[in-house]
C-alpha cells in the first residue's frame, strides 16, 4: 500500500537565525568608531532630546494665517515639477531606446548612452542645483533644470532595464522580415513600452514635488525657498503650514497618478 504521508517540513530556522545574527553583528560593527564605524552619541541624545521635543511642539501649532503666502511658491513648485517631468518625458524616449539592448543592438552607442546616464544619476540633485544657481542665478530656472536632469536619469535607467528584462519576439520577427531597427522601435517597441514609460513619468512627477522642497535650500525657487527662509527665522509655525501643504499636494498627485495608471493598464 502506498504511503501518502506528508513529508516532514524542512527546518529553515537555523538558516534564518544565522542570517539574523550576521545582520545584527554587521550593524553593531558599523557603530564602532574604533574600526571606522559611525559614532552614536547616546549621551548627547539623552541630554538634548528636549530641544527636539520643543521644536515638535511648535510644529504642532501651525499658523493658518500664513497659508495665503505659500500659494504662489507652491504654484511655482508645481510648474517646475510639471515642466521638468514633461521635458524629461520627451527626451527620455529616444535615450531609453538607445540604452536598451533589444532596441539598440549596437554595443558602442548603447554603452555611450548608458555611461552618460550613469554620470547624470551619480551626481546628487543638490549639487546640480548649487551649480546651476551659480550659472543662471537664483529662481525657478535652476530648479527646473535640476528636476529635468534628475528625471532623465531615473526614467531612462528604470525603463531601459525593464525593456532588457523582457522577451521581445516581435522584434526578432520584424528583423527577419527585413525591417530596420528604427522602424521596429517606432512601430513595435515604443507602443509596447508606453505603459512602462507612463508609470515612470508619473513617478518622476511625484518625486519632483518632494525634491523641489529641498532645492529651495540652495536658492532653486519654489516652495523650498520659502521653507528655508522660515527655517532661518525659526518660524516653526509657518514651517508647519508649508509641510502640511506639501503633504497634501503630494497625496493628491499620488491619487491622480494611481487613477491614471489604472486607466492606462
Amino acid at each position: 500500500m502506498t504511503d501518502l504521508a506528508v513529508p516532514p517540513r524542512p527546518r529553515t530556522w537555523p538558516r534564518t537565525a544565522v542570517a539574523a545574527a550576521c545582520f545584527a553583528l554587521f550593524t553593531v560593527l558599523t557603530c564602532l568608531p574604533a574600526i571606522g564605524g559611525v559614532e552614536l552619541d547616546f549621551a548627547s541624545i539623552a541630554r538634548n532630546w528636549r530641544n527636539g521635543a520643543d521644536k515638535m511642539l511648535q510644529l504642532l501649532q501651525p499658523d493658518w494665517a500664513f497659508l495665503p503666502r505659500t500659494l504662489q511658491p507652491m504654484l511655482e513648485t508645481l510648474q517646475m515639477a510639471l515642466v521638468g517631468a514633461a521635458a524629461a518625458a520627451v527626451v527620455s524616449v529616444p535615450l531609453t531606446l538607445w540604452a536598451a539592448r533589444p532596441t539598440n543592438p549596437n554595443a558602442l552607442s548603447r554603452g555611450i548612452v548608458r555611461a552618460i546616464i550613469n554620470v547624470i544619476r551619480s551626481v546628487p540633485d543638490l549639487v546640480y542645483a548649487t551649480i546651476l544657481v551659480a550659472l543662471v542665478g537664483v529662481g525657478a530656472l535652476p530648479g527646473l533644470l535640476t528636476l529635468f536632469l534628475f528625471d532623465i536619469g531615473i526614467v531612462v535607467k528604470l525603463v531601459s532595464e525593464a525593456i532588457d528584462s523582457h522577451e521581445h519576439p516581435y522584434l526578432e520577427a520584424g528583423r527577419a522580415a527585413g525591417a530596420t531597427q528604427g522602424r521596429l522601435n517606432r512601430s513595435l517597441a515604443l507602443p509596447q513600452s508606453l505603459p512602462l514609460f507612463a508609470n515612470q513619468w508619473l513617478y518622476a512627477l511625484e518625486l519632483n514635488v518632494r525634491i523641489s522642497a529641498i532645492l529651495g535650500i540652495v536658492g532653486a525657487g519654489g516652495i523650498g525657498r520659502l521653507l528655508d527662509e522660515r527655517f532661518g527665522f525659526y518660524a516653526y509655525d509657518d514651517v508647519s503650514i508649508i509641510i502640511l501643504e506639501i503633504l497634501v499636494v503630494v497625496i493628491l498627485i499620488e491619487v491622480f497618478s494611481n487613477w491614471l495608471r489604472r486607466r492606462l493598464t
